[in-house]
């Protein structure tokens, strides 16, 4: 058996389970491969480099292993293996936080947020940090910025401490446990915002991968925007006059404009569409 035999004989495995993707792949080869080579200890970037290799008996088993434990518990691959990627970062992730896949990322990452950022922006706040995901992003991403991660969630921050420290960040990402805003006193010039935003009915209908993770991020309330209604309500005077908010709402734009019909946005485009993330100017919110 070849490494690559072995990813598409748990790829027939996880299809024919029906488990659910999307914390960190979008298909059973995909999943399969992330699987394989992280239990063989292989690079999980280069599977056409090792595609050939030949794998023992015991590393076979010790494979089929994981992914019958991936098949019977449901859980997301992340938190079988204790990591996950964003932007091609690594981060560690349990079942303290949610698998980090924010599509805020993607705009903070290719450079699409910097032509909205002032010249004066040095002050970064990421609200619902869960594993720190965004912070950390922000602070490579910005290197001459200041960057506050904030949980209503000790245990999300546990996780988050472990990343700032894992990418060498202590100096410029402070963590700080607190209910929304009121975990970030002050003024801030770019507030980040991937909060729970799953409406009742989408929540009730969730695969077990996702209920495997805490509820508290994701559930947003009876339309989704619980939190929202909050944060929207305050974010002005906790932004600089040239600051900016970006909100992930997923799905829920229809509950977003149904609660906000005359709120100015703009739409940032991602990977799964142009409704899914918004970018809010701080006049606006006056």
């Amino acid at each position: 058996m070849t490494v690559n035999g072995l990813v598409e004989q748990a790829a027939a495995r996880l299809a024919a389970a029906g488990v659910a993707f999307g914390h960190g792949t979008t298909n059973a080869h995909d999943e399969a491969a992330w699987l394989v080579l992280w239990r063989l200890g292989l690079p999980l970037d280069d599977l056409d480099g090792v595609a050939d290799r030949s794998v023992a008996a015991d590393e076979a088993a010790a494979v089929a292993a994981l992914v019958q434990q991936r098949i019977a518990t449901r859980r997301p691959a992340a938190y079988l293996t204790g990591e996950a990627w964003l932007q091609g970062v690594p981060f560690f992730v349990d079942e303290r936080v949610i698998v980090p896949r924010s599509l805020i990322a993607e705009p903070l990452a290719d450079g699409t947020l910097d032509a909205w950022l002032s010249a004066d922006t040095r002050t970064v706040l990421d609200l619902c940090t869960g594993n720190g995901s965004l912070a950390v992003l922000a602070a490579l991403a910005w290197p001459e910025v200041q960057v506050r991660a904030t949980d209503v969630s000790a245990d999300a921050l546990a996780v988050a401490a472990r990343n700032v420290q894992r990418h060498g960040l202590q100096q410029r990402i402070t963590l700080a446990q607190g209910d929304g805003l009121a975990a970030a006193p002050g003024r801030h010039d770019l507030i980040l915002c991937n909060p729970p935003y799953v409406n009742h009915d989408s929540m009730q209908q969730l695969p077990p991968e996702y209920r495997a993770e805490p509820a508290l991020a994701l559930d947003g309330g009876r339309d989704g925007m619980d939190f929202v209604r909050r944060l929207l309500a305050d974010a002005r005077a906790h932004l600089s006059d040239h600051g900016l908010l970006v909100l992930e709402i997923g799905h829920e734009r229809a509950h977003f404009e149904s609660a906000f019909p005359r709120l100015p946005v703009v739409w940032l485009p991602t990977s799964a569409g142009d409704d899914q993330v918004l970018l809010v100017e701080a006049e606006a919110l006056a």
